[in-house]
């Protein structure tokens, strides 16, 4: 191991042993190890950043205690996630003491909400990224390493695309495709467009041709993503692109599943729908987050949109597709929520039947119109809520995967439990991460990636068991 690292003019340095010093160029023999905090878009970003120091010189490891440098994607999108971030940046910090790191660089929306008191409260930390700098993760690192520890904050509307050699850090057999970045939905409790700036679209060119990058490394589930996936080309094309993307997307060959997530409710028209309904590459499967059922709610959220209007949608989309799997997201606790409002919500629920839910409580962030809002409500409260929400879900998600027994669908293999002749895989109804999984029964061998034909035998609250069809 090198004794001291001295700096040299960009993207080289002198290594200094006891017996030799060695010119280099940085990112030569060097480690970066990456923790990726948040949701898929940040993922994305972080796959960005790797493909760019892959393309200088850079090795990368998943031991902390070998890497020569740390990077931390951070989220700070409520408070669990921002205490997360502190959390596992002082953790890398230990090994700045007793390890081989000697940077520790933070990224992403923390860097980019909290930038000065990163480097006052965290000494520790060598310099940041925001959110629309990470192409320029290369420069900072070179920098802390001539001494400067140069962090680089752009301006929040900065159009950065993914990078096009990204390194792919899923399974690979899915990846996500973020088409959009930031929001202009402005949602009174929601902090994403003061880190992630105004909604911006990325060209059809530049998504098609990094989808068949993707295809052409192994990807055969597609899943778009972004703040606001239903508004993808109002800002370039001047209309709603999203079902021409669909269209194109499923000419490429490799791509066998195409999966929509974070589709707003009152974006989601006809079109849309008939694009879905047409390609049999994109799945019968959308992700519409709705926050409240309560009108009262809904419009101290700033949501565009009632219950009224949703009921309207949801029974629009059932209509056409009718073996449709959706998926939404709720909000506990919002300052003002009555327990009618609660019950609204419930009730809600009860009658559409969602496939699949989640519920966040509602999360106090500074600089939004909702953290000065009267009527914040007890976390207890919002707990209970929440609970109850999710309690309810478990016997519709109960009834939902009884209704799936006898059927016969694709799933997409994932993996296989160890000494025994079972598979765990997905059918179009279960995004990875966040949705259930099948067990699958076979002879037969497999690999993860393989979509078969199973019939299912047996299901679960949120999972299902199976036997493949030969």
């Amino acid at each position: 191991m090198y004794s001291r690292y001295r700096a040299l003019p960009f993207g080289a340095a002198r290594l200094i042993y006891a017996d030799k010093t060695v010119d280099i160029r940085i990112g030569e023999y060097m480690k970066v190890m990456f923790v990726s905090l948040g949701c898929d878009k940040n993922l994305v970003d972080t796959e960005s950043m790797l493909g760019i120091l892959r393309k200088h010189g850079y090795g990368f490891t998943d031991n902390e205690f070998e890497a020569d440098v740390i990077v931390v994607n951070t989220c700070c999108f409520i408070d669990e996630a921002k205490q997360e971030s502190v959390d596992t940046i002082l953790s890398m910090a230990e090994h700045k003491k007793d390890g081989a790191c000697k940077a520790l660089i933070v990224a992403g929306c923390l860097a980019h909400r909290y930038k000065d008191e990163i480097l006052k409260e965290m000494p520790e930390v060598d310099a940041y990224l925001g959110t629309t700098s990470i192409d320029k993760v290369a420069e900072v690192i070179d920098s802390v390493f001539r001494g400067r520890g140069q962090s680089v904050i752009d301006d929040v509307d900065r159009v950065v695309e993914a990078d096009d050699d990204r390194v792919i850090t899923t399974a690979g057999y899915y990846e996500y495709l973020k088409i959009a970045e930031g929001c202009d939905k402005r949602c009174t409790y929601c902090i994403i467009p003061y880190v992630r700036g105004s909604f911006r679209s990325f060209s059809k060119e530049h998504l098609i041709e990094e989808a068949k990058k993707l295809a052409n490394a192994g990807t055969k589930e597609l899943i778009l993503v972004a703040q606001e996936t239903t508004l993808y080309g109002v800002d370039i094309y001047g209309h709603k692109a999203l079902p021409e993307l669909l269209h194109e997307l499923a000419q490429i060959d490799g791509i066998e599943w195409i999966r929509l997530l974070y589709c707003y409710p009152e974006e989601i028209d006809e079109e849309l729908i008939e694009a879905i309904k047409s390609e049999d590459k994109v799945l019968n499967y959308i992700d519409m987050p709705i926050q409240s059922a309560s009108d009262h709610v809904l419009k101290m959220m700033g949501r565009r949109t009632s219950k009224a209007d949703l009921l309207e949608k949801i029974d629009m989309i059932k209509s056409k597709i009718p073996d449709i799997a959706l998926r939404t997201s709720l909000i506990s606790g919002f300052p003002g929520e009555t327990e009618e409002d609660h019950k609204e919500t419930l009730d809600f629920v009860k009658k559409v039947e969602f496939d699949r839910l989640g519920v966040f409580t509602y999360s106090r962030e500074d600089g939004t119109p909702a953290a000065k809002f009267e009527g914040q409500v007890d976390e207890e409260v919002k707990q209970r809520r929440r609970d109850e929400i999710m309690q309810l879900q478990q016997q519709i998600s109960l009834a939902n995967s009884a209704h799936m027994v006898s059927k016969t669908l694709d799933v997409l293999i994932e993996g296989k439990l160890e000494d025994e002749d079972t598979y765990v895989g997905r059918t179009y109804k279960d995004a990875p991460d966040v949705d259930g999984l099948v067990f699958v029964s076979t002879e037969a061998n497999h690999m993860s990636g393989d979509l078969i034909k199973v019939t299912i035998e047996g299901a679960t609250d949120y999972d299902l068991v199976g036997r493949e069809c030969l």
